[in-house]
This record gives C-alpha cells, structure tokens and sequence, in this order.
C-alpha cells in the first residue's frame, strides 16, 4: 500500500514514511494550481479547467465554484452534476471529498477531512477520513465539516454549525456541535 491509499486508509502519516516527498510533492502541485485560480479573475470555463487539473477528473459543466477556493491537495475531490461552491471555501481533501449532485455549499464553509492524534508526541503528525455531502444537501455560511462525517441527502446545515457526527437525510442541523433540530417536510 503506497503513502496515498495509507492516508486515504486512514492511517497516520508521519514524515519519515517511505513516499512522503511524493505526498508533499503532490500537495505543492495543489497549492500552485489554486494559487493560480484565486491570483486573478476567471470565466466559469477557466476555473473549471483549473479545477479539472486539481482534481484529475473531468468535472461537468453544471459544477460552479466561486474562488477564492482554497484546498491542499484537490486531487481528492469528487463533485458531483450541478454542485455549487460559494467564494472562501476550504477543502482540505486528504481523506476525500465527495459532493454528489446537486449539492450546495456556502461561503466560508470549511471541510476538513483531516485530523491530529491527541497524543502530545504524535500531534504533528496527520490522519485523515473521509467526507460525503449527500445529493441535493445545503451547507450554510462558515459552517465546518469534521473527518468522517456524511452528510445526507437534501439535509441543511445550518450556518455557522460545526458537524462532528453524521447527519441524517431530510433533517436540519445547527449549533456547535450540529444537533438535529427537525425533519424536512415535503412540499
């Protein structure tokens, strides 16, 4: 198992690892590719080129993302058909990100897929899960996403709320940390 599938596995990450330099290696390729999408404007076409270089994959052209974006790697992030990305989000992807379709993420929203041990000794090293927001689901303004956490379909996170848990499908959660507060009605 190389460096990437041990981080996306979870593992701790210390920087004496067989493929380290590769792992930073990649993470200096995502900072020069968002350092060029946030340096000047760009049509929605060029930040989708952009971003289909970051990320490795061909993202459709229903995908909308307002830069400034900030993320550490990009190569781990999956947006899914007709996903939204307000300006001065960060992503930080070493776990994966999933945004299926139809999902919506305000301003300033941080998903953090990553993580420090809690041991003193061991904190400067990373370990990592990963994060999925659901088909059709709506993450408020400067809310944060923790490691591991799924967000469900057409779930709403409230602004500001901080999401240490999962979040069922059709619910609405706020506060720190994010509690249900009620189901979605159907309309």
């Amino acid at each position: 198992m190389d460096i990437f599938e041990r981080m996306r596995a979870g593992e701790l990450i210390r920087d004496t690892d067989p493929g380290f330099d590769e792992l930073m290696a990649a993470q200096l390729n995502g900072m020069r590719l968002v350092g060029q999408l946030n340096s000047s404007y760009h049509t929605k076409e060029e930040t989708l080129t952009v971003l289909r270089e970051l990320t490795g994959q061909d993202i459709d052209e229903s995908v909308w993302v307002i830069p400034p974006f900030y993320t550490d790697f990009g190569r781990f992030i999956r947006f899914g058909k007709g996903v939204f990305v307000n300006n001065g989000c960060t992503f930080m992807d070493r776990g994966g990100i999933t945004l299926e379709e139809g999902a919506y993420v305000g301003p300033n929203v941080n998903i953090i897929t990553e993580n420090h041990a809690e041991q003193p000794e061991l904190r400067r090293f990373v370990y990592s899960r990963p994060i999925v927001i659901g088909r059709r689901a709506w993450i408020g303004a400067a809310a944060v996403i923790l490691p591991g956490v799924t967000v469900g379909e057409n779930a709403i996170v409230a602004a500001g709320a901080v999401v240490t848990k999962d979040v069922p499908a059709d619910t609405i959660v706020a506060g720190v940390p994010a509690k249900v507060v009620r189901r979605i009605e159907a309309g």
